[in-house]
């Protein structure tokens, strides 16, 4: 199984630890960055992540900022994404048995290293579990939003957001 991976500069450790934890356990690991602690904007990562996932390239994905807010948010901005931001692993199970969520996003700030693990883990051992109900709760959230084409596969998406960035418009 191959798993996608994304994260900001303020959790890259956690995220070097969940990657060397999931290539141990035998997953090929598609590694998105940012790879360093230098200030960068979390949405271009989380975006990253899920075009892997959608385009499957990667089956499932794990996004991780200082909380998860804002990273599980940017992931499930795009097509044929649900991202749940979990802080336990019984969330983590729930994610994927009910919601067949395909990317887990948590904070790598705020949930500890071991717990970060057992949240992996428990995620991608558990398995979807379709029922009607389930189903139709899934269709009604795939069809809330239309598809941006603009955003799709697009280097260029945060452009503006980067320009800003380096500009020192937005602040951590």
């Amino acid at each position: 199984m191959i798993i996608a991976i994304g994260n900001d500069h303020i959790v890259t450790d956690v995220k070097i630890q969940i990657s060397n934890m999931l290539k141990d356990l035998g997953y090929d690991v598609i590694d998105e960055g940012t790879y360093d602690t230098h200030r960068t904007h979390y949405p271009i990562y989380g975006k990253k992540v899920a075009e892997d996932v959608a385009d499957g390239r990667a089956d499932l994905g794990v996004v991780l900022c200082g909380t998860g807010i804002g990273i599980s948010t940017a992931a499930d901005k795009n097509e044929g994404i649900r991202a749940a931001l979990v802080s336990d692993v019984t969330s983590a199970v729930y994610a994927r048995e009910q919601l067949n969520a395909n990317i887990i996003g948590f904070g790598g700030a705020t949930v500890g290293e071991h717990l970060a693990e057992d949240i992996v883990k428990a995620f991608l051992d558990a398995t979807y579990k379709a029922d009607d109900a389930n189903k139709a709760i899934i269709d009604k959230i795939d069809h809330l939003a239309p598809a941006n084409p603009d955003q799709k596969d697009n280097p260029h998406f945060f452009d503006e957001e980067i320009e800003k960035w380096n500009e020192g418009v937005y602040h951590d």
